[in-house]
């Protein structure tokens, strides 16, 4: 279990995200898509690109006060571009993810990321908002965040 980005999130494992800067209100992480996270044109399906402006939103905001978690509450995404790794593209190229903290309250986080491709072309935008909430104990029978107001 890698808790590289403060907890264990299977589905970012599974897709293959790095966090690469993790302060300050701003994140960055890394992808490279594999086959399986293509559509039929051959390019970055539109939902692993969200889920990567997601997180990078989420951990932008989780960077100001790591021991809390987030939940998302709304997202609005732009395409730009399809996010492809060029066919000549050297070994270690990734689309590149940008979050920014832009404001908060005791409870919300109000974000933005961008989507780079590994030409550094902006793909796709997000603004997103988020819940702090604090993390379940770390027993089997947790219980999911809740949405409810503390």
């Amino acid at each position: 279990m890698s808790l590289a980005f403060g907890a264990h999130i299977p589905f970012v494992e599974h897709l293959g995200f790095t966090l690469e800067r993790f302060a300050g209100g701003e994140s960055e992480l890394h992808f490279v898509p594999r086959p399986e996270h293509l559509n039929s044109f051959a390019v970055t399906h539109g939902g692993a690109c969200m889920t990567l402006l997601d997180v990078a939103m989420a951990t932008a905001a989780r960077s100001v006060q790591p021991e809390l978690g987030v939940v998302t509450i709304e997202m609005k995404t732009s395409f730009m571009r399809p996010a492809r790794l060029a066919d000549d593209a050297p070994p270690g190229a990734v689309l590149r993810a940008q979050g920014r903290l832009l404001h908060r309250t005791a409870s919300m986080a109000f974000t933005e990321a961008t989507l780079y491709d590994d030409a550094g072309r902006a793909c796709a935008h997000a603004t997103g908002t988020f819940k702090y909430v604090r993390r379940p104990q770390a027993s089997s029978g947790a219980p999911e965040p809740s949405l409810a107001t503390d």
